[in-house]
């Protein structure tokens, strides 16, 4: 069977007709992006004081970021795991509630991420201001 020189390979691909998509849909996407890259950054500042997962989906979409429940507890748990975060439920009320708190390396990472961030917002705005 003959081998397919790299011209008809890169024919191939540059013959695949683009999908269709809006500004609307474009927007939506990258926007998304962004967002999931900065969840991880909200919750761990957040947690620097203990809250259970309710208040913490109604404290961050207080400030503009709308979390699902469907996104956060997955997250929470997983930070837990990664031993950013720690758990303790509380018995008191009428409802028991799981609050989660950031552990010392929690918050060691949250600083290292807010300076990374800081610096980003810098660049970026260097960037843009060029543009």
């Amino acid at each position: 069977m003959p081998k397919e020189s790299s011209d008809s390979k890169t024919a191939n691909h540059s013959a695949a007709k683009p999908k269709s998509t809006t500004k609307q849909e474009l927007l939506s996407g990258f926007l998304l992006e962004l967002r999931r890259g900065t969840v991880i950054l909200c919750v761990l500042a957040k947690l620097k004081q203990p809250a259970y997962g309710y208040k913490l989906i109604n404290d961050l979409s207080g400030t503009g970021i709308a979390i699902d429940a469907n996104t956060l507890y997955p997250l929470l748990r997983r930070l837990e795991a990664q031993g950013l975060l720690t758990s303790t439920w509380n018995t008191d009320g009428a409802k028991p509630r799981k609050y989660y708190s950031t552990t010392d390396l929690g918050n060691e990472l949250l600083n290292d991420l807010v300076r990374s961030w800081n610096q980003t917002v810098e660049d970026l705005n260097d960037i843009l201001q060029e543009a």
